[in-house]
């Protein structure tokens, strides 16, 4: 059975309230009666709410873009998966290299501060399995970074951190899982990874949530390509066998844009 495409738009801390609910109401317009395709917005935590009402009975879903792995207590900061799913939320980001404080580029003021972000392969699967405990979907990131790949290090780093992040889940909850590849090199920074060569590594992870969880549900995983991904780049991308849609950044704040990738999804 054809795995249905899944465009996700990563907002990350872009767009106050006000301004989400102008790009939620103008995307609403553009993607209405699209059916053959996924759809997902994921805002700022202050503002998941008011876009949840904005795209209330529309064919886009809320998504979040980090969650914690407990549902309650001593956690300032943190944001329970039960507070993002009272606020709307069917979809939550986990272990996105910005969490993890690995960057495409760096500002010189983060350097030597990168430790701050913290995420880690266990923590990320400890997220994923508390969001599934309270009927949320994840989407779970990984990627290399330049100096891994010109190591040739691509397949192993990657290999890694599926082993990790995806250990010890149900076959249930494996099926329903998104992974995102996002070489961490292509991430804002305009380059984008060929085609070729990003539907290789998706095929790599494919491959290792086949040897966890077996044939069927290797094939009914869906894997989104992220890493500067355009309107232009879109059909040719989403065009090759193992990838299944994509979680987009930058395009994602520009309704035409994040439209233009979808309709390349088509």
């Amino acid at each position: 059975m054809p795995r249905k495409p899944f465009i996700a738009g990563n907002w990350k801390m872009n767009k106050t309230i006000c301004e989400g609910i102008a790009l939620a109401n103008e995307l609403k317009g553009l993607v209405e009666g699209i059916n053959d395709v996924d759809i997902a917005v994921c805002p700022t935590f202050v503002a998941l709410s008011k876009i949840g009402d904005a795209i209330k009975g529309s064919n886009i879903m809320l998504g979040a873009q980090d969650t914690f792995w407990k549902e309650s207590g001593a956690w300032t900061r943190q944001i329970a998966p039960g507070m993002l799913l009272d606020a709307g939320a069917k979809w939550v980001i986990i272990g996105h290299s910005e969490t993890r404080g690995r960057f495409g580029t760096v500002d010189a003021e983060l350097e030597g501060v990168l430790n701050y972000f913290g995420e880690k392969d266990i923590t990320v699967n400890m997220k994923a399995k508390a969001a599934f405990a309270v009927g949320l979907n994840t989407i779970i990131a990984c990627g290399e970074l330049l100096s891994e790949r010109e190591a040739g290090k691509t397949d192993e780093v990657i290999v890694a951190q599926m082993k990790t992040d995806l250990a010890g889940f149900s076959n249930e909850q494996a099926m329903k899982m998104v992974i995102a590849y996002e070489p961490v090199w292509a991430i804002g920074t305009g380059k984008v990874c060929d085609a070729e060569e990003a539907d290789r590594v998706c095929g790599v992870i494919r491959k290792v949530i086949k040897e966890m969880y077996g044939a069927e549900i290797a094939e009914a995983v869906r894997i989104q390509y992220g890493g500067s991904v355009k309107p232009d780049n879109a059909a040719e991308l989403l065009g090759k066998p193992n990838i299944d849609g994509a979680l987009v950044g930058g395009a994602a704040l520009k309704a035409s844009d994040f439209v233009g990738i979808i309709k390349g999804a088509r």
